[in-house]
């Protein structure tokens, strides 16, 4: 059998008895097709659907990444899921915990795909997922409710896509080199089923930690997945300012610390800028 007859199919009976969590799938909804389930999701959170409820699509026709990028979705291959978040800490602990969750997400996804064998996951800041130097999957959180950012109708959407069993020719050709999948660096097709649960399963124990322990106690496994830390890096700024250097470290609220180099005058010389919301690139 090839590729794609060899995989189970993501339903609820193939998904539920993998799971080990107490809130996170425990509503579980599964779509032949939707937009973007990170679309569906907060429009069922503003609806008042539990905490925890997952949506998961057999394929997306908006997908989206992180900076308005579309995230290649095609059907039945790969895994697409958004779960809800509902519970947040006190509002003065609000901004240093939402800028982890991200960052958390892509924890748990590492160590789900570790279950899967020896993949060598590593991140890229802030949550892309890769093979050496190619992108296997993504996070996207987007908060919502009508309390703010502290407020207490505050949710997250965890939003994360992960090549599963698309294969080399069915990537459009501007990815071509640049993405990869589970099969292809493994060989065999891989059961979407089992990835989903084992990830349902890690982003519930790392997210719950970040929420009860704070950014601290997730802090020290971001750095020890981290393909950034340590490399030259470009960051391309929202206002198009360009910034040089190396990757020094992850700052309290998530922020990736890059020493410019000290030959350009024009970003001022040798200093520590601190990027929250950047496009970056490791350069070699």
């Amino acid at each position: 059998m090839g590729i794609k007859s060899r995989y189970r199919a993501l339903t609820n009976e193939a998904v539920e008895p993998l799971l080990q969590t107490k809130i996170i799938g425990r509503t579980l909804l599964l779509l032949e097709e939707t937009p973007s389930t990170n679309t569906e999701a907060l429009r069922l959170a503003q609806e008042g659907v539990p905490d925890g409820t997952t949506v998961v699509a057999e394929r997306q026709t908006a997908g989206r990444g992180r900076l308005g990028r579309q995230w290649y979705s095609p059907p039945g291959e790969n895994l697409y899921c958004s779960v809800l978040l509902r519970q947040t800490p006190p509002p003065d602990r609000v901004p240093e915990w939402l800028p982890w969750v991200p960052l958390t997400a892509a924890i748990a996804a590492a160590h789900a795909l570790a279950t899967l064998g020896k993949i060598p996951v590593s991140l890229k800041w802030p949550n892309d997922l890769l093979i050496e130097t190619r992108k296997l999957g993504g996070v996207l959180c987007e908060a919502g409710g009508s309390g703010g950012s502290g407020g207490k109708g505050l949710f997250v959407v965890v939003g994360i896509g992960i090549n599963v069993n698309i294969t080399a020719g069915e990537f459009p050709e501007e990815l071509s080199g640049q993405a990869t999948s589970l099969a292809m660096e493994t060989g065999v097709p891989v059961d979407r089923a089992m990835l989903l649960g084992s990830l349902l399963n890690h982003l519930e124990i790392w997210q719950g930690l970040l929420l009860a322990k704070g950014p601290r106690s997730i802090a020290g496994e971001y750095t020890s997945l981290s393909a950034t830390l340590g490399q030259r890096v470009r960051a391309i700024l929202a206002s198009g300012e360009t910034l040089e250097g190396r990757a020094e470290g992850i700052g309290p609220d998530g922020a990736l610390q890059i020493r410019t180099d000290p030959s350009r005058a024009d970003q001022g010389g040798a200093r520590v800028v601190e990027v929250r919301d950047a496009d970056v690139v490791h350069l070699r």
